[in-house]
């Protein structure tokens, strides 16, 4: 792995690409640190990919600049694709062929030799919780399986940066908490990766900056704590012992807060996001909304108080957007164009 200390692993300028009408990516910046998991987010069609394919020298960018540790994307494309490796949305791997054979084969395709290509097959495989599984069809692993299989053969020369694009996608819960803990056991060992995804909670568990990014234009960027205190300081959920108090509750707490409070799909459930700004902090806003629905004789059997999730700041940061378009989705407005 080559010495990159103190130097941007990706840094982009006005990334702009075009699919005839269709601006995919439309002005992407972007400052990826070494030695980091970076957390790209968005919904299907934002330009998450599209980016990264641009990043690993899969497309050429039709404006703007891409550097992936200095060099070029363009005019050093075979330096940059030295130094990273993609695991895209599918496995990549041969179904007909055993684990083993597939990390064989992608070995010696990387220049070891046979002695060699099978050691280091073997100790990935052990190191992926795939070895008694090596010497079994590919055809025949689980999703989660194929998976890690998959990263494993990104990672047979220790790439300075691995994308991820939503490795995730299709697996359950506890097949995806093995692919988390194999990203970050490769950052462990000095490897970037950029994680495309369309899961918040993905990207909260193991991003220390995030980029969100809808229509082609990245739309919010910083720490999971910074984007979460950009659309709130905090999140105040009740339940209420009678359902038919919930409107005047409702009522109440909006005042009380300054705040809209959103009817949750629980009959007597009611949560408010809590702004920031003005003297009063999270805290002292629930005791005082609390205090007033006692008093107005409307008993809470249940209360929490914490900040708002990833969710609610995507959809904060979205519903932004749209408005700014004129309260239709771009992409929408696009197809309606089109129609």
């Amino acid at each position: 792995m080559s010495d990159h200390r103190g130097q941007p692993a990706i840094e982009t300028t006005g990334l702009v690409k075009t699919f005839g009408e269709n601006r995919a990516v439309d002005g992407v910046d972007l400052v990826v640190p070494a030695g980091t998991v970076y957390g790209v987010l968005g919904p299907n069609g934002a330009g998450k990919t599209t980016t990264v394919r641009m990043l690993a020298t899969l497309l050429r960018p039709d404006a703007g600049e891409a550097r992936v540790f200095g060099l070029d994307v363009v005019g050093q494309a075979a330096a940059v694709r030295s130094r990273v490796s993609l695991t895209g949305q599918y496995a990549s791997v041969d179904e007909d062929l055993t684990g083993m054979e597939n990390l064989v084969l992608l070995a010696r395709l990387l220049g070891h030799r046979k002695p060699a290509a099978r050691e280091r097959a073997a100790s990935l495989l052990e190191a992926f919780g795939l070895t008694a599984a090596a010497d079994r069809q590919v055809k025949a692993y689980s999703g989660g399986m194929r998976r890690r299989l998959d990263i494993a053969a990104s990672i047979i020369n220790t790439p300075d940066l691995l994308f991820l694009d939503e490795p995730t996608t299709g697996l359950d819960p506890r097949s995806r908490n093995q692919v988390w803990d194999i990203v970050r056991a490769v950052v462990a060992q000095g490897t970037t990766v950029l994680l495309t995804t369309q899961y918040l909670d993905e990207a909260d568990q193991l991003a220390g900056r995030i980029a969100v990014i809808d229509t082609g234009r990245v739309i919010a960027e910083g720490s999971p704590g910074q984007l979460k205190s950009s659309v709130g300081s905090g999140s105040v959920h009740v339940r209420l012992r009678e359902s038919h108090q919930r409107a005047e509750a409702q009522e109440l707490l909006t005042r009380v807060l300054g705040t809209s409070v959103q009817a949750d799909a629980d009959p007597v459930g009611l949560t408010a996001r809590l702004m920031p700004g003005g003297q009063a902090g999270p805290a002292e806003l629930a005791s005082r909304a609390l205090g007033e629905l006692a008093a107005g004789g409307i008993v809470v059997d249940d209360f929490s108080l914490g900040q708002p999730s990833l969710d609610e700041v995507f959809l904060a940061l979205t519903d932004r957007n749209i408005a700014a378009a004129g309260g239709t989705h771009p992409t929408e407005a696009k197809q309606e164009a089109v129609a």
